[in-house]
């Protein structure tokens, strides 16, 4: 490693942060394709557009022992801080993977990858999904939910119960239920 020293306000760029802590570090990218998961428990995020939304996805799959997360159609850079921030570490350890909605629906068609769609707009309760075999659990937008192209091509919908005035849960809160309902199934 090469220790480098810069100017404050070069640090304070550098760094995108009110009161950093005095070190930056750089790093090499790694290989995110499709080509090194591993097709058990799978968690798709599309278009996800807020980096603390996506960090904490992260996490959540980190959390729950999730083969990977494939960021599909990416609206946030994976790398942008405040994911890093918001996974509390997971951004490490949790596998981490970029491809189109056509490359992903393509890959778990190809290795025999069950896909679950979350939508408000589904008849079926995500509880009642056997989600114990190899499964893509996909979540939208913030905004929007899921593509036209994901709601057609995936193997099922799925929708959380909602009782209140709104239609649908942060995308974060919606993946780290779904993926916790299908380790509940393969734990019990």
């Amino acid at each position: 490693y090469k220790r480098q020293t810069t100017s404050r306000p070069a640090f304070d760029k550098l760094s995108m942060r009110r009161h950093p802590d005095g070190i930056v570090a750089v790093a090499p990218l790694w290989d995110t394709s499709l080509t090194r998961l591993q097709n058990d428990l799978i968690l798709a995020a599309e278009s996800i557009e807020k980096p603390g939304n996506l960090g904490t996805v992260l996490r959540s799959a980190d959390c729950a022992g999730v083969s990977g997360v494939i960021v599909c159609d990416a609206g946030t850079d994976i790398h942008h801080p405040d994911v890093i921030r918001a996974s509390v570490g997971a951004f490490f350890t949790v596998p981490i993977y970029q491809a189109t909605t056509e490359e992903t629906l393509e890959w778990c068609l190809c290795h025999g990858i069950h896909t679950l769609a979350a939508t408000p707009h589904s008849d079926q309760i995500y509880t009642s999904v056997d989600m114990r075999h190899a499964a893509a659990i996909v979540v939208g937008t913030e905004q929007y939910g899921l593509s036209r192209r994901w709601l057609d091509g995936a193997d099922e919908q799925v929708k959380l119960p909602m009782f209140g005035k709104t239609n649908s849960l942060n995308v974060a809160m919606s993946a780290t239920l779904l993926v916790y309902e299908a380790v509940r199934q393969r734990t019990t």
